[in-house]
């Protein structure tokens, strides 16, 4: 509580004197028709349909456009259309170069096309996740392409029940109706480790946590495919991040810098090319050698990888090629030509670098 007894100093709502508040002046369809002596349906056709008009008409109603600086409500004439002519993107995590590579297939897709796209990012948080996807339908776009953090089955289902389409990328969607642009992550998780046998490896680390996230399950299940496969004795230590960013890397690779010689694996299969980089920067810090100490094998082939200070082996996924396909598989459908295949899984690549070296590309 203030001990100050002397009044304070009644605020004012009223503003000063000459400075009178400022009007906000909208301009009407009618303004428009008025200035180019023109009806408003002929404005309207312009605005929507510029081929039906005269070209003497239609560069007379623009100027006064021009003019009047006219900004049409997009929202009402969505309402009145039924349509908005607009794609809803939900991304994981836009901080995640591969996402962003993701995000880029579908905006060129869709710009070349005349799609408009309202791009949202979940964060990794489920709750904002499902307010994301809550606001798009009410933003009426006419359909959303999502690379998902929870169990959006069912969501999804609810929202396609309502006309909207929806395409799940970077995982498989089984729903009904449902269409998705995938990886094929089992595949993926035996050529990383089939690599490390090859080399000679029989001490490997697996740097995810297959609890936390869907892919991550599927390149074990590889990872223990390859290892099966081989026949061979081979020890597999799991390391399990929170997540599999630069930060979480680092925390790894401080774990590893802390073991000794005889505990320390002598190969890394790290389940995102950011972990693998955090992983990366500290054994280097600590005269770690790598590949000569630690091979380290990343996934997902961002364009950090190959610039790296040791350019890193990395799975590829073909992040643009899966964007790109997404935004055509909902397009094609909203245009009346359903795909005649709904659900793509495209095949990884080993990109073999200078951070496991002595192989060859296959």
């Amino acid at each position: 509580m203030s001990t100050n007894s002397e009044k304070q100093p009644r605020q004012s709502s009223r503003r000063p004197q000459g400075r009178p508040a400022p009007e906000v002046e909208t301009t009407s369809i009618k303004d428009v028709a008025r200035e180019s002596g023109v009806s408003a349906g002929t404005v309207s056709n312009v605005l929507n349909h510029p081929e039906r008009v005269a070209e003497d008409t239609r560069l007379r109603v623009e100027e006064a456009v021009r003019r009047l600086r006219f900004v049409r409500n997009e929202s009402a004439r969505q309402l009145r259309a039924g349509s908005s002519h607009t794609l809803g993107l939900l991304l994981l995590d836009a901080w995640n170069p591969f996402f962003t590579e993701v995000a880029r297939g579908v905006e060129d897709w869709t710009f070349s096309r005349g799609w408009g796209i309202l791009i949202s990012n979940s964060a990794r948080q489920v709750e904002r996740e499902s307010m994301y996807l809550q606001l798009l339908v009410e933003r009426q776009v006419e359909g959303i392409i999502v690379v998902p953090n929870g169990d959006l089955t069912e969501r999804l289902i609810d929202i396609r029940r309502r006309g909207i389409p929806s395409v799940m990328v970077d995982q498989m969607d089984s729903g009904e109706g449902s269409m998705s642009v995938s990886l094929d992550d089992i595949h993926g998780g035996e050529l990383a480790v089939a690599h490390l046998l090859e080399l000679g490896h029989r001490h490997i680390a697996f740097a995810g946590n297959p609890s936390r996230v869907t892919q991550v399950q599927a390149r074990l299940l590889g990872a223990t495919n390859a290892i099966a496969a081989a026949s061979l004795p081979v020890r597999l230590s799991m390391l399990k991040p929170d997540d599999l960013s630069i930060g979480s890397g680092r925390e790894i690779g401080e774990h590893l810098v802390g073991l000794s010689s005889s505990e320390r694996p002598t190969a890394l299969f790290a389940t995102s090319d950011l972990l693998a980089i955090g992983i990366l920067q500290i054994l280097l810090r600590h005269g770690v050698r790598v590949p000569d100490d630690i091979a380290i094998v990343g996934y997902d082939d961002i364009e950090f990888a190959r610039q790296a200070v040791v350019p890193l082996t990395s799975i590829r996924q073909p992040a643009y090629e899966m964007g790109r396909t997404a935004a055509e598989l909902i397009t094609g459908q909203l245009s009346g030509t359903p795909p005649q295949q709904r659900h793509i899984v495209f095949e990884p690549n080993l990109m073999v670098r200078e951070s496991t070296a002595g192989a060859k590309e296959r």
